[in-house]
C-alpha cells in the first residue's frame, strides 16, 4: 500500500494543481486522526460545542479568520521563532505572543467553564488549528528567515522556499483528499500511540524544532527540488500529521 501511495505521489506532480496545502488538506488530517481517538465524553461534548461539527471541519478557521482585520491580534499565534541552540524557556516570549502561548490561552478559556460558551467554541477552533501547526517544522523554524520563507529553492522547476515546499508543495503534490491520506498513515497500536502523546507541548514544540534543524540542513539555496527529496521525506510528513493527530485527541480528551 506504502508503495502505491509513493507512486501516486509522483503521478500527482503531473497531474495536479495547487489545490491543496498544510493549511487545509493537513490540518484536516490531523483533525480526522484526533476525532478517531477522542474518548466518547469528549467526543459528545465536542460536538456540542461545535453544533455538530467535526475536528476536521473547523480545522482551518484558524486561517479562514486572517482576512478579517478584526483577528489580527491572533496572526502571530500560527508560530514560534527561538534561535536553535536553545530551548522555547531559555527565549523570551515575543509581545505579539506565539504558538506556544495561543495554545495556552486557548487551554485556558477552554477549561474555565464559566467562559461564555461562544468563546469556549471559538478557542477550540484555534486550539484545533494551533496544535496541527505546532506539528509542521516550519511554523518552529528561525526567526531570521521566518520560518524557511527566505531561503528560495524550486520545486519541480518552480520558484518556491523552504517553507512552501513544508507548508504546501509536499502535501498539494501528493493530490488526496485529507480522509484518504488519513487512511494511509501507519497503523499504530496502543502503545506506540501513548509514547507519541508523551510529553506537553514544551516538548511537543522543540521536538519539532529538532526536525525543522533537520529541514534546514535538507536544502541549499537555489536547490532544485523534484522526486527525490519528496520520497526522501514524504515519511517526515506523515509522521508529524499522526502526531499532531495523536496528540490533539490527548489535549482534548484531557479538556472534556
Amino acid at each position: 500500500m506504502k508503495k502505491l501511495a509513493l507512486l501516486l505521489f509522483f503521478v500527482a506532480q503531473i497531474c495536479f494543481g495547487n489545490a491543496m496545502f498544510w493549511s487545509k488538506t493537513g490540518h484536516r488530517v490531523v483533525g480526522e486522526v484526533a476525532e478517531k481517538h477522542l474518548t466518547r465524553k469528549a467526543r459528545r461534548a465536542i460536538k456540542k460545542l461545535l453544533n455538530g461539527q467535526n475536528l476536521a471541519g473547523v480545522s482551518n478557521f484558524a486561517d479562514e479568520i486572517k482576512a478579517d482585520r478584526t483577528y489580527r491580534e491572533f496572526s502571530a499565534w500560527h508560530y514560534v521563532n527561538f534561535p536553535a541552540d536553545k530551548k522555547y524557556t531559555d527565549v523570551e516570549p515575543s509581545k505579539y505572543g506565539d504558538l506556544i502561548v495561543g495554545i495556552e490561552k486557548c487551554i485556558t478559556v477552554i477549561k474555565d467553564e464559566n467562559s461564555p460558551r461562544a468563546d469556549r467554541a471559538f478557542y477550540l477552533k484555534m486550539l484545533i488549528h494551533l496544535i496541527g501547526d505546532l506539528h509542521q517544522p516550519m511554523h518552529v523554524g528561525r526567526l531570521e528567515d521566518k520560518g524557511g520563507n527566505d531561503i528560495q529553492v524550486q520545486w519541480f522547476g518552480k520558484g518556491s522556499n523552504l517553507h512552501k515546499v513544508w507548508d504546501a508543495n509536499m502535501i498539494n503534490d501528493y493530490g488526496m483528499s485529507y480522509t484518504e491520506l488519513a487512511r494511509l498513515l501507519p497503523d499504530l497500536g496502543k502503545n506506540q500511540r501513548k509514547a507519541l502523546q508523551k510529553g506537553t507541548i514544551y516538548d511537543w514544540v522543540e521536538e519539532s524544532q529538532e526536525v525543522a534543524n533537520q529541514l534546514y540542513e535538507s536544502v541549499e539555496v537555489g536547490e532544485k527540488l523534484a522526486y527525490r527529496y519528496g520520497y526522501k521525506w514524504w515519511g517526515t510528513v506523515e509522521t508529524q500529521l499522526q502526531k499532531g493527530g495523536l496528540r490533539l485527541a490527548k489535549v482534548l480528551n484531557g479538556l472534556f
